[in-house]
């Protein structure tokens, strides 16, 4: 199982704008730094709305971002793209066998692990901001040009 890969391209997207602000970033110009159709770009783009991070205006090509870079964290971008719901980021099979002693005992058992290890990943999200990543880019970009 892997989480989305709307949740990386939703960076992707956010970071993208950043770094070309004063220029259009339109879908198709996004869509070819991500190297995929901009139908999949605008959807995205249509979530990133919907979530307050970004704005687009009707009939003018391009986004740019709804807040400052320092308040949009990755968590922000998790939920907007709509990885998981709430407490859903793992799934449990659902009809263990009760006769069984594992199957009887294993839900009660990995649940509370399984939320504690999403809980674990949202705050770590909820730590680093588009900007923490607009800096890393830019500082890889520096020195590859070295």
């Amino acid at each position: 199982m892997s989480i989305s890969s709307r949740f990386a391209v939703g960076i992707h997207i956010l970071t993208l704008i950043e770094v070309n602000k004063g220029n259009v970033s339109s879908s198709e110009y996004i869509a070819g730094s991500v190297n995929t159709n901009p139908v999949v770009i605008r959807r995205i783009i249509g979530l990133l709305k919907n979530a307050g991070l970004v704005t687009v205006r009707p009939g003018i090509a391009g986004a740019e971002l709804a807040k400052d870079l320092s308040e949009i964290t990755l968590l922000d971008v998790y939920k907007a793209v709509d990885v998981v719901q709430d407490q859903e980021l793992f799934s449990v099979h659902g009809n263990p066998n009760p006769a069984c002693a594992v199957g009887r005992n294993i839900q009660e058992t990995i649940i509370p692990l399984f939320s504690a290890a999403q809980f674990a990943l949202e705050k770590a999200l909820g730590s680093v901001t588009i900007e923490d990543v607009v800096k890393d880019v830019l500082e890889k970009e520096k020195a590859n040009n070295k």
